[in-house]
């Protein structure tokens, strides 16, 4: 099974772009013979907390059955990042679909402080299966902190991906903390995350994976858009350069 972690550069605001570029970067995963890939964080949109209003779709939102279409063309789980307009207010989405399945919405829920005038949190852990791998998301903050992949663990999941959006700061810390995740709970951790900008600094790229055991196995660098693939069978991984 190869999964994927997509680093990309989001227009601000500009969903048609940034949903174009998806499908692209989805064709291409597909031809690498990828079974599942993520995004970065509210990759449709950027990641423009102050424009959630304007920018909040709902999930069942028609610009994003190409999605489908896609999972069903080539067998693949797609994890795309978006704000969801829901009762009460607006959540940080990540949009997961399967082949033959509907879509699922799950929500983050420990939001950074910054994000609460914006965003309010999600509910319960959400668990996606391709084949026999059970895969946990994350998103950004929660990502980092214990108790959200313990949880994943115990849900008993063996990948844990995270969608995010880190400036260098955030990278480091992630580079911290993430191999001891692996470790810890014998999960492998994939790490998408943006480059370019994002709200009010620089997104720091370096998407990543680590095996269970906790070892780097592949890194994109600071600024270029990139395909981090990895293979959970070989346990080989690669980084595909993005024109």
């Amino acid at each position: 099974m190869k999964l994927i972690a997509a680093q990309i550069a989001s227009v601000a605001g500009a969903v048609e772009h940034n949903l174009d570029k998806h499908v692209d970067v989805i064709e291409i995963a597909a031809s690498l013979g990828a079974d599942g890939i993520v995004f970065p964080e509210l990759s449709l949109t950027g990641y423009q907390p102050r424009l959630a209003d304007v920018l909040a779709m709902p999930v069942e939102d028609e610009r994003l059955e190409v999605f489908q279409w896609l999972s069903d063309r080539f067998g693949l789980l797609i994890a795309v990042g978006a704000p969801i307009r829901k009762a009460g207010g607006n959540r940080i989405g990540m949009l997961v679909f399967q082949p033959e399945l509907p879509r699922s919405l799950y929500c983050k829920q420990r939001l950074h402080p910054d994000e609460y005038p914006f965003f309010l949190p999600g509910s319960g852990q959400s668990l996606f299966s391709r084949g026999e791998v059970l895969l946990a998301p994350a998103i950004c903050y929660e990502s980092l902190q214990a108790e959200h992949a313990q949880q994943a663990a115990q849900a008993g999941a063996q990948v844990y991906f995270a969608s995010v959006a880190k400036s260098q700061r955030g990278v480091e810390t992630g580079y911290g903390h993430y191999p001891m995740v692996a470790r810890e709970h014998g999960m492998t951790v994939l790490m998408a995350n943006c480059v370019g900008q994002a709200d009010d600094y620089v997104a720091a790229g370096q998407s990543a994976v680590w095996n269970a055991d906790g070892t780097l196995v592949a890194a994109a660098d600071a600024t270029g858009e990139a395909l981090v693939v990895y293979d959970l069978r070989t346990g080989e991984g690669e980084v595909v350069a993005l024109a």
